[in-house]
């Protein structure tokens, strides 16, 4: 968690749509602890409330956006951004040298449809250059728009509301809500479940992120968990698409975890995965209590992998630099457009899109 998550912060007016929140399990760590809490509902303890709700601190978005978004559909669908946060401070600090900031290493719009029974996910590369806008960071202070900005820019000199504000920008969908989790509680939160199995179907070796796979299959605990949704340039032609079909691959493979663990029959288990995924994540601040969570969280139990859709926001990559991507702008508006209307996002919208060739690898 960056410290420029942490603090006072005053609740703001903006209203979100109010539905139970769903399913968008499928992306991310939120959800870690989504089977947990629901349970924690069921056991009345008091002190499992306070010693939980101390865990949590949120990000006032709607208070750091104000009115300048986009208009709030009450449709009975939800939107969720989820970033993965690459910070290496703390102790993050064993992934990297400490550069003073932190970058949205992974980003996930999450759409949960109408009924809450399926879900949309548009994985956003973090190289792909955008036009980011002008933002207002957790101090207050403006921070100037710039174009061709890599996307992961806007929460290194903006913060989450900064991010916020770019995704809703780039797609025309104001998001509902927003989670963060980062390195190290991600490690925790797989190894609380007990690992995670993966079929490989040829060999990952990453010096990098510390992963050696064989092909076959493999329960993953939490190092070797972080190393695969981080392996980069082992995988497919090297570029951030290929390790984002890593991260789709293993969000499948997790939320499958999470439906088998049995965390509904083991209280300690329940509760030491609900106080680990608490830790682990950085909320909005309608999200910043165990009420608000279990709330959040009460949809989840019928989605399963089988139910959640995976994309990458479709582009191309950038002819000026082969490093960087584009959005390739047609078919980008089809995803977002299809998300908006809470309709499935059509095949032809990612038709003839740069995938970084990692297809297949991880099942």
């Amino acid at each position: 968690m960056t410290e420029q998550n942490k603090g006072g912060r005053i609740r703001g007016s903006g209203r979100r749509r109010k539905l139970p929140a769903k399913g968008r399990r499928a992306a991310t760590v939120a959800a870690w602890s989504a089977a947990g809490l629901v349970l924690v509902g069921g056991c009345g303890l008091g002190y499992v409330y306070l010693k939980l709700n101390g865990n949590l601190e949120g990000v006032d978005i709607n208070a750091q956006l104000g009115t300048d978004r986009p208009k709030n559909l009450d449709n009975g669908s939800m939107d969720i951004l989820v970033l993965g946060s690459d910070s290496r401070s703390g102790d993050n600090a064993a992934y990297g040298k400490d550069e003073g900031g932190a970058r949205s290493d992974t980003a996930m719009v999450v759409h949960v449809y109408e009924g809450h029974q399926k879900a949309s996910v548009v994985s956003i590369p973090r190289d792909t250059l955008i036009d980011r806008p002008e933002c207002t960071d957790g101090q207050g202070a403006t921070v100037s728009g710039e174009s061709r900005a890599m996307f992961n820019t806007a929460y290194e000199v903006g913060g989450p509301a900064c991010a916020v504000k770019t995704v809703e920008s780039m797609s025309g969908i104001r998001m509902d809500h927003y989670i963060e989790v980062d390195f190290t509680g991600f490690k925790k939160l797989i190894d609380k479940l007990g690992g995670v199995e993966i079929t490989t179907t040829r060999p990952i070796q990453d010096t990098k992120s510390h992963l050696d796979l064989t092909p076959g299959t493999h329960t993953l605990d939490g190092e070797q968990s972080l190393g695969l949704v981080r392996t980069r340039k082992s995988v497919g032609d090297g570029s951030d698409l290929g390790r984002i079909q890593l991260q789709q691959a293993f969000m499948k493979a997790f939320i499958d975890r999470v439906k088998d663990v049995g965390v509904f029959t083991n209280p300690k288990k329940l509760l030491d995965l609900a106080d680990t995924a608490t830790k682990a994540i950085t909320p909005d601040s309608e999200l910043d209590s165990v009420n608000e969570l279990m709330s959040f969280a009460k949809g989840l139990g019928g989605l399963g992998a089988e139910d959640v859709h995976m994309i990458t926001m479709p582009v191309e990559y950038d002819p000026a630099d082969p490093n960087r991507v584009i959005p390739l702008e047609a078919q980008s508006q089809q995803v977002w457009r299809a998300l908006k209307g809470d309709r499935p996002i059509p095949a032809s919208a990612t038709k003839d899109a740069a995938t970084g060739k990692a297809e297949g690898l991880v099942k």
